[in-house]
Formats: structure tokens, sequence, C-alpha cells
């Protein structure tokens, strides 16, 4: 019976510098897991021990139950797709495709044997999962005829056909542009989640692909692994401030504040400006200074309710990112990002008003521990969490 993969308190040490600090992580049979980090985050290191082409300096990797920390890739049944488009030049999509089909024939005699598969075999292979990949027309094809997501496909499909035990995907759709990332990605949900005994690893540095991709995360920052769990529990609850801002993009908004109880009404009070009743989900915290956050998305340059709080502010710098800008602006010594949609230009030092929904806070402890979260909203899916 399959047991998963599990790491257990791996570190990785190179030249003296941490690559990876006490991973422990269980990824059961038949999951799907994001691994959610910004760059130099610890991901890749994690994928390649993983797919045992590094070893850990402590800890142990099982397999099934089994001590896989010293067995190389070879001795492995795991596929890898990268972010470069990773092909055999030479080679058609069709021979590509078969590739890793052939190679198991031939090390069918290998310490963990796989069944053999005929010519015909692997020639059906082949064309259904090019089929399933869109790529049944170009088979005759050689890499450098195609386009990058076409490149890209193709080594997803070399991957896919392998039905290996477990499955990496190292950023592999960070070269591409913008609509074919979002081509891909309904591609991978699709293909990719629920292969039956297979686990599944996704690394990404993108909060919103995390949240449309779905499945379960784990969020590494600097070596660490600082939270895992199903995706939208560890979006709508991060363990801590540091989680809150890796999970977000733009970065959450951090506003220090202290949380008042005089005349038996609890108040939040950020400055002599700006200071509002304590919405009902964080009616149960001590009066005590606390960091509040607040993702850019809720704040808005409109009141859109009598109990919006308003921020009177000045922009310092206003970004437009395709269909939305993103506004920087400051208000005493905290800085405010609201993203909104349109196409909307600033000079610095414009005075805006800011405003939102204090029920969207999040409290953290001084220490950076979650104090509470605001309530999940219902959602049939990650589409409806960001």
């Amino acid at each position: 019976m399959k047991k998963g993969i599990e790491l257990d308190q791996v570190t990785r040490i190179v030249d003296g510098e941490t690559y990876l600090s006490n991973v422990s992580l269980t990824l059961e049979p038949g999951s799907f897991h994001v691994l959610l980090g910004r760059t130099r985050a610890g991901k890749t290191s994690l994928l390649r021990l993983l797919a045992g082409l590094d070893r850990p300096t402590t800890g142990v990797v099982r397999q099934d139950g089994l001590d896989v920390t010293r067995r190389s890739i070879g001795q492995r049944n795991v596929a890898m797709v990268y972010q470069q488009f990773v092909n055999y030049p030479s080679l058609t999509v069709y021979e590509n495709i078969a590739s890793p089909l052939r190679l198991r024939k031939a090390k069918s005699g290998s310490a963990s044997p796989t069944p053999r598969l005929t010519r015909d075999q692997i020639d059906q292979k082949v064309r259904e999962t090019a089929k399933k990949l869109r790529l049944d027309a170009l088979l005759e094809r050689l890499p450098a005829e195609l386009s990058g997501g076409q490149q890209q496909r193709t080594a997803m499909a070399r991957a896919l056909a392998k039905d290996a035990d477990l499955l990496l995907l190292d950023e592999p759709l960070a070269n591409l542009d913008y609509k074919l990332r979002e081509e891909m990605r309904v591609e991978i949900r699709r293909l990719f989640q629920g292969r039956h005994d297979a686990v599944v690893v996704y690394a990404t540095a993108d909060p919103v692909e995390a949240l449309l991709l779905g499945g379960n995360v784990a969020v590494i920052d600097e070596g660490r692994l600082l939270q895992s769990g199903r995706t939208l529990d560890v979006y709508h609850s991060p363990a801590t401030e540091r989680v809150g801002e890796v999970f977000s993009d733009p970065q959450m908004n951090m506003v220090a504040a202290d949380l008042t109880d005089a005349e038996a009404q609890k108040r939040i009070r950020v400055s002599s400006e700006v200071e509002f009743p304590v919405p009902p989900h964080l009616s149960g915290l001590a009066a005590s200074p606390y960091r509040f956050g607040i993702r850019a998305n809720h704040v808005r340059l409109q009141k859109t309710s009598e109990d919006d709080v308003r921020v009177p502010a000045h922009v310092e710098i206003s970004e437009t990112s395709g269909s939305e800008t993103l506004v920087h602006a400051t208000h005493g010594k905290t800085t405010l990002t609201a993203q909104v949609g349109g196409v909307i230009r600033y000079k610095p030092g414009t005075q805006v008003d800011l405003f939102f929904d204090a029920g969207r806070l999040f409290a953290f402890q001084n220490d950076g521990r979650l104090a509470a979260a605001p309530p999940s909203p219902r959602s049939k899916g990650a589409h409806g969490a960001h």
C-alpha cells in the first residue's frame, strides 16, 4: 500500500549556506501540492531533494515508508518539468514524449523493475498523452519549430506519459507570457490534479497561481517551511505575519495600531485621525498593540459602505499593471497599497482618501503570530478567494 512521501527534519547546507532548515512535510498519495515561496526561498532545493538529484545534509526522505535518502534519481520513479523548456532538440515531439517510455523498457532489469511496454503500447501512450495536451498535430515537429507554450506542453507530456510516482513541476509557466500562463494553468489543473496514487508538487512564486491551482499548499521562506495545509485554509488563516505577506501579491499591508478598551468600548487606534470600533471577529482580543494586516485588493479609493474606515493619505507612486493600478500612499509612518481596477494616474504628493472594511482585517501579535483572522467567505473553489 502506498504511503506517499515524507520529509523528516531535512536540512541542506552547501558551502556554509543553509538552503533548507529542518523541513518536515508529508505528501499523501494522489495529492496535489503547491510549493509557494519567493525567489531563493528554497523551492528548487526542496524539489531536487525530492527527486534524488541532491541529498540532505541531515534528515531523512521516505517514500512509501522506505528510506530513499541515498537513492539517486535513477533509482526513483520521478518525472520533473523545469522552468526552462527542456526537450531533446534533435528529437521530434513524438520521440520526446516516447523517450521515458523507451528508457523504462531499457531499465526493466533494475532494482525497481517496471513492466515492459511493447512498441504498440508506447505508440498508444504517446498519442493519447499528446491529444490531452493538444500536441497531436505537432508530433513530427522538432522543438525549434514550436512556440514557447508548445515546447512546455511537450515537456509536460513527456512527464505525464511516464506515469511517475512523483511528478515535480518547478515554476513551469514562469517563462510564458500572461495569456499562455492563463491557458496552461487550466491545463495543469485538468491534467495533474487527482493523479491516482501519484504525488504532484508544483513550485511557484505567484500567490494568485497557488490559489488558482488549489489543492494543498506549503509556504516556504528562507529555507524554512512556515505553514502547510489546504490552500484556501492557509490563505484565509495565515499562521504568521510572514505567511500572510508571502501569500499576498501585492504584499499584505501591515499597520501598527493599538486596540483599546475604554469605557467598555473596544476601538482600534491607528492615529489621531484614524480610529474605529473593533469589528466582531476581533472582539475577543485583549487590549494591546497589534499589527493589523489587510490585503491590497481590499483597500479602495471610494467609500462603499457607511462602516468603511477612512484613511487620509498622500500618494507616493501609482503603478499600472495591465488593467489594474497599484496606488502606494502614506498616512504618517504607515504606507498602504490599494489595488484597484482601471488605469489611474496620480502625481506624487496628491492627497487621497483610502477606505477599507474593518471586517477584512487580520490581527497579528507583535511576535508575528496570528491573533485573529476574518471569517472565511463561502466559496466553491479557489477562484472566489482572491
